[in-house]
């Protein structure tokens, strides 16, 4: 499969065509291999940890007396994301098709730091492209990688974030394409990496639907998850895709508000849906009315990018998927919530999802179950937490 629907795709320049057949077919191959499918498992339970708890947070529960709320514990694995069930599947990729060098792209740091981790198991080497401003606010990650023996190459092009560290990383990749694997942390790019991506995070979505059918007998009603590329989404929402009964509903990253300019909404109703081409990619885009691609904006350093994985626009547009935008504010109100209730500090960016489900649950009844992917912890964020809670001013955070 090279698109979903009219989305996805190969844009890319011709330089590039040879090395994305190349690992489309080795990617197929080792899909299909027991013994590299046997490899990634190993690690998956005995380095990363899983499976992870789907928890019944019975605390936030009864305070709403509506749903009763489960959480896919994503922030217990080892370095403390989702982004580590992914970058396992492709490090162990280019080691099987003797690459020595990866590189990546990162905003929030955990991808990074996934990549550093991974990479220094297998004995690679590694580089880490990031936005400088994503330097700025994410320094203990940047730390962990440097532990780690990555080198963290700062971007200062454009608005210095993730969109402009991704441009970098392509171009690093076509210049040493030979010896060198790029590890994508999104569900975006160029095929196969969306289709790649979600196939190495849909264990998040086959362990939640076992653990809810044991724990409850019948399936959620419906399944939160905060949106950037759209990963963490894919992840849990791709085992649930056709059981039309479980609505599946993503949380974009609303910054200071669609009608102030400074988001990252592509999406959702309260914005015109443009679709483009970006990064390797055909799907949904934050862009101008000359279709240039504009800055996107979130206090989160993982969800401002300016499009979204090709997978989700096409949910969107066959309606199997609903998306919704979340203001800064509202998820560092999640934050508090889920801390002072549940003893769970989540990830800003899962606390997007929080504030989402926490919005709608007069939606729900009694007799309802929803699950809320916490895709990461958020010890990274205490810089930002601290700042909110000092200043009391949302503003004072978004320079």
């Amino acid at each position: 499969m090279t698109k979903f629907g009219e989305f996805g795709g190969q844009y890319v320049p011709e330089s590039l065509m040879n090395p994305l057949l190349d690992l489309d077919k080795e990617l197929k191959e080792a899909l299909n291999d027991k013994e590299f499918m046997d490899e990634y498992n190993y690690y998956l339970k005995e380095y990363v940890g899983r499976a992870n708890p789907l928890y019944y947070a019975k605390a936030l529960s009864e305070k709403y007396g509506k749903a009763k709320i489960y959480l896919k514990r994503e922030d217990l694995n080892h370095t403390g994301a989702h982004k580590i069930n992914n970058v396992l599947g492709q490090v162990l990729l280019a080691k099987r098709m003797g690459k020595t060098k990866v590189i990546a792209e990162t905003g929030a740091g955990q991808h990074g730091v996934a990549v550093a981790t991974v990479a220094t198991l297998m004995g690679m080497e590694c580089r880490v492209f990031m936005g400088k401003e994503d330097v700025e606010r994410q320094s203990l990650n940047v730390f962990k990688m440097k532990l780690l023996n990555a080198e963290v190459v700062s971007v200062t092009s454009g608005t210095s974030t993730l969109k402009d560290a991704t441009n970098e990383a392509i171009k690093e990749w076509v210049r040493s394409v030979e010896d060198t694997f790029y590890v994508i942390g999104s569900v975006v790019g160029p095929h196969p990496y969306p289709y790649m991506v979600r196939e190495f995070q849909k264990v998040i979505g086959e362990e939640a639907r076992a653990q809810i059918l044991e724990k409850e007998g019948r399936l959620p009603n419906r399944i939160y998850a905060c949106i950037g590329g759209g990963s963490n989404a894919m992840g849990i929402f791709h085992s649930f895709v056709k059981d039309e009964n479980v609505k599946l509903i993503g949380a974009e990253a609303g910054g200071l508000g669609v009608k102030s300019g400074k988001h990252a909404v592509v999406l959702s109703d309260e914005v015109k849906l443009n679709i483009g081409v970006f990064q390797g990619m055909k799907s949904a885009l934050f862009t101008d009315e000359n279709g240039n691609i504009c800055p996107a904006h979130s206090i989160s350093a993982g969800l401002d990018y300016p499009g979204v994985g090709p997978e989700h626009t096409y949910l969107k547009s066959v309606d199997r998927a609903r998306y919704e935008v979340v203001n800064d504010e509202e998820a560092l109100v999640a934050l508090k919530e889920l801390s002072s209730v549940e003893g769970i500090i989540p990830a800003i960016e899962s606390s997007h999802a929080v504030a989402l489900a926490l919005r709608e649950i007069d939606e729900t009844t009694e007799d309802d179950i929803i699950i809320i992917n916490i895709s990461g912890r958020g010890d990274k964020d205490m810089n930002t937490i601290m700042d909110y809670y000092e200043n009391n001013d949302i503003h004072k955070l978004n320079k």
